[in-house]
């Protein structure tokens, strides 16, 4: 009889079923046991859920800030002495609706996929259950929702179980008035006057949305601009972009508290300010869910923070244990989950495997406009970490932006000196998350700048900024050669 490898995946995120998708086309027997439903936070209350909200939001920013200047009118009875008033609003419940529809939609249809492979989904919690055995196996437990338990025997185990919102001691959310980020789906109403704290990827992305949907928004953030982590030229555009539309931005601003105060909200900042609003969204980071799960007595190091250390081959330090996503605190992506869930099946079933390159990453932040970035950044360029080029192009030069009434926004190219090669790059655009791939494929393959110029775009195009980027570092090379 011949043998067939067991696996056993707790977590149905994207580093989950991804890896059960893996580990089912190499023929192993796989199980995923999961308690909220495949797809993870990230389909059901983060990622697929923020940028549908983002994709409503989207076109009301479109339409209030170009249709005058594209020559749009609008016409409808308000009377003359509020002109000024809003011509189109948003129904907030509806939008919610259609969130909570279209997160379901994708994750029966991820089970669907998952299922059709041959893999076994089952619900509930999974846990480790003490050390490697003689033969080389583990033991997983999955309690089900009613307390009954059954346990598992897999020759390798894939953690990805994902984190869950941080909170402050002083700030717990109600989910009435005070809001976490998987929260805010529950909203049947616009907030009047929403107060964001943290300015971080999902604070930009709420505080961006929300103003566009109508809120007042104050975005508290405890740094000196928007985004840290995120190119300094990237996130000084956005934060005048913020400003520009209303928003009230609050740096070095720390928030030490929030309480409710009847319908309303106050925010207790470090200095001893009080701000209030109508609701306030908690949007301070997050945390590994990798309590309680027997982790470290079966021998698997943790960090301080609390998620799980992995190597390259998304190992952990205890043999047949690997983990994938959030809970490892490489990446935030669902991208990095994906693939380091697959590189876990590819490494333990024994097929080819390249170890997770983080410098061929590219993400994205879902602002308007929107951040996307690749490969080595301008941090790296600074600190001495590589040795590169760098030449930046504002949108305003490029044709097809200004016949879109696109003023914001930036194409910026790292390469190196000498060879040419792309190592990095940043777009601040509209849709940069479509415009920063043929960045991502050049860093990638190893692309020059001169096999980028020399590339045909068509005219008139966003991505013709890409072109012109590569053209005056290939010039400034030749230049420099010369």
């Amino acid at each position: 009889m011949e043998y067939v490898t067991r696996i056993v995946i707790i977590g149905g995120g994207p580093g989950g079923y991804e890896a059960a998708l893996v580990a089912a086309q190499l023929g192993a027997e796989v199980t995923v046991v999961d308690c909220d439903g495949l797809g993870g936070a990230s389909v059901l209350t983060d990622c697929v859920p923020s940028k549908t909200l983002i994709a409503t939001a989207e076109v009301m920013t479109t339409f209030d800030s170009s249709y005058e200047e594209l020559g749009i009118i609008v016409a409808d009875d308000t009377p003359p002495m509020e002109q000024a008033a809003r011509v189109v609003g948003v129904d907030l419940g509806k939008v919610n609706r259609r969130v909570k529809r279209l997160a379901l939609a994708q994750s029966h249809d991820i089970t669907a996929s998952v299922t059709r492979a041959g893999a076994r989904v089952m619900r509930g919690r999974g846990r480790l259950e003490g050390m490697q055995a003689l033969d080389g196996s583990r033991k997983v437990v999955v309690t089900a929702a009613d307390g009954s338990e059954e346990t598992l025997t897999a020759d390798a185990v894939l953690i990805a179980t994902g984190g869950h919102p941080r909170e402050l001691p002083d700030a717990r959310p109600d989910g009435e008035r005070i809001l976490n980020w998987t929260q805010v789906y529950d909203l049947d109403e616009l907030p009047e006057e929403l107060i964001v704290v943290g300015s971080g990827v999902t604070g930009a992305e709420f505080a961006g949305a929300y103003q566009a949907l109508g809120s007042r928004v104050t975005l508290v953030s405890s740094r000196d601009r928007v985004l840290p982590g995120e190119d300094p030229d990237a996130a000084a555009v956005l934060e005048d972009v913020f400003r520009r539309r209303g928003m009230n931005v609050m740096a070095r601003s720390r928030a030490q508290s929030a309480k409710r105060v009847g319908d309303r909200v106050e925010v207790t900042l470090a200095d001893g300010r009080v701000i209030t609003g109508t609701h306030c969204l908690m949007a301070v980071g997050a945390i590994p869910n990798s309590e309680g799960m027997g982790l470290e007595e079966a021998g698997v190091r943790l960090r301080d923070s609390g998620h799980i250390w992995t190597d390259k081959v998304s190992r952990t330090t205890a043999p047949g244990v690997y983990a994938a996503g959030d809970v490892t605190g490489v990446f935030a992506l669902a991208s990095v989950a994906a693939m380091q869930g697959r590189i876990a099946m590819y490494h333990f079933l024994g097929d080819a495997v390249a170890p997770l390159n983080l410098k061929t990453v590219s993400s994205n932040v879902f602002t308007d406009p929107e951040i996307a970035t690749v490969g080595y950044s301008q941090a790296d360029v600074d600190g001495g970490k590589i040795d590169a080029r760098v030449v930046k192009l504002p949108l305003l030069r490029n044709p097809r932006a200004k016949m879109q009434g696109i003023r914001d926004g930036f194409v910026k190219i790292f390469c190196r000196p000498g060879t040419g090669i792309v190592v990095g790059g940043v777009v601040v655009a509209p849709r940069a998350s479509e415009l920063i791939h043929p960045i991502s494929i050049a860093v990638d393959n190893n692309l020059t700048v001169e096999q980028i110029a020399n590339a045909f775009t068509v005219y008139p195009s966003l991505s013709g900024s890409i072109a012109e980027v590569a053209r005056q570092l290939h010039t400034r090379k030749a230049g420099a050669e010369a």
